[in-house]
């Protein structure tokens, strides 16, 4: 019995291990578009994240102007550099550089901060950002001490909380002039993207899609591509999900965590029906049907799936929470994963005692003696 529990315990721990990296997986992505306000994005047509893709002319933006239905928008430029940071340790940190006419396309509890960084050379940063321990930012605060990235010296003008991903460390946010200093290739009138606002009328999803195809046709080009922000982030996650090393591996994993679940149980419910060969052989010959041995069997595969599963998702809580400390990621435990992760070791318990009773189906009371 306990062998049985914490197989299963084990198996849950292996799939709530690998659903937790793929949920933080999932929400560092839309992290990559929380700090902005937008209804449609234009991006390059081989953009397939917010990270990557070629730049897009600014022509695009004065275009979309012209619809009736837009009511503003705005340039935005994106970048990734390293940070060697004072405590010695080195940073990938993804740079956004806002226009300041831009900051109503910023999250409103972002708002106040982005106002600072309007002077040229200043910046934002990620008071999350893996590695940056509190008292070197603390330090840095304080001191007005300058931080140089590409070369160039910057001031640290606040922070903000975001959060470090598998792209990322950390964020900084600067101006579009202090961008375009960090990364002299690129040019000002090529942004990554191009933020838009729909007119306040225009809020419902038909309106919403019809707005974004009444776009495709008007801006007419192949080398871009037109979505509403909903449509381009779940884009983005199915993209790095089902193309990038990291989504497939970690979705093969849930796989195998499910499989070896699968083999354990089975494992023990057959020894545990060879044990007992017998008293089925007793039951079989006083006429009990088969229903009889599937429900006996079952019960128990359920029995071990709902009792095994209190450990494994407690010990997965705890990992969960290890795993955020050690790496800053967002791995956090869901109730709909508890509930999917309790029906689906159910549901493998189950297939498991099916598979353990196939001997009793076919064998005759008397051979089982």
């Amino acid at each position: 019995m306990l062998a049985a529990i914490f197989g299963v315990a084990f198996a849950n721990v292996l799939v709530f291990v690998q659903l937790g990296i793929i949920g933080a997986f999932n929400t560092s992505i839309k992290m990559t578009y929380k700090p902005f306000i937008a209804d449609i994005i234009i991006s390059s047509s081989n953009a397939n994240t917010f990270s990557d893709g070629s730049s897009i002319s600014r022509r695009y933006m004065y275009q979309s102007l012209s619809n009736p239905d837009i009511e503003a928008a705005a340039a935005v430029y994106v970048g990734l550099l390293s940070w060697n940071m004072p405590n010695g340790k080195a940073a990938s940190m993804q740079v956004y550089g806002v226009p300041p006419e831009s900051m109503a396309f910023i999250e409103s509890s972002l708002r106040e901060s982005m106002a600072r960084i309007t002077l040229q050379n200043t910046l934002l940063i990620d008071s999350k950002t893996r590695g940056l321990d509190k008292q070197t930012l603390s330090t840095l605060l304080d001191s007005n001490k300058s931080i140089e990235m590409n070369n160039i010296a910057l001031t640290l003008a606040g922070t903000v909380v975001i959060g470090s991903g598998f792209g990322a460390d950390g964020t900084l946010f600067v101006s579009d002039q202090t961008f375009l200093r960090l990364f002299p290739k690129q040019e000002g009138g090529t942004p990554s993207h191009i933020l838009l606002k729909t007119k306040s009328n225009n809020n419902s999803a038909d309106k919403l899609t019809s707005i974004v195809t009444n776009l495709r046709v008007s801006l007419g080009n192949d080398d871009i591509q037109v979505h509403s922000i909903e449509e381009r982030i779940n884009d983005d996650v199915t993209y790095q999900m089902t193309k990038r090393p990291v989504g497939v591996i970690f979705g093969f994993g849930v796989f195998i965590g499910v499989l070896v679940g699968v083999v354990i149980v089975y494992q023990v419910l057959s020894t545990d029906v060879a044990d007992h060969l017998k008293e089925y052989a007793t039951f079989k010959s006083m006429g009990y049907e088969n229903r009889f041995f599937y429900s006996v069997i079952t019960e128990q595969a359920v029995l071990l799936g709902c009792i095994g599963f209190i450990p494994g998702s407690l010990l997965a809580m705890l990992i969960y929470a290890l795993m955020t400390m050690a790496t800053g990621l967002p791995v956090s435990m869901e109730w709909s994963r508890m509930f999917i992760v309790l029906f689906g070791t159910i549901i493998a318990c189950m297939i498991s005692g099916f598979i353990a009773t196939r001997r009793l189906k076919s064998a005759d009371p008397a051979e089982l003696f």
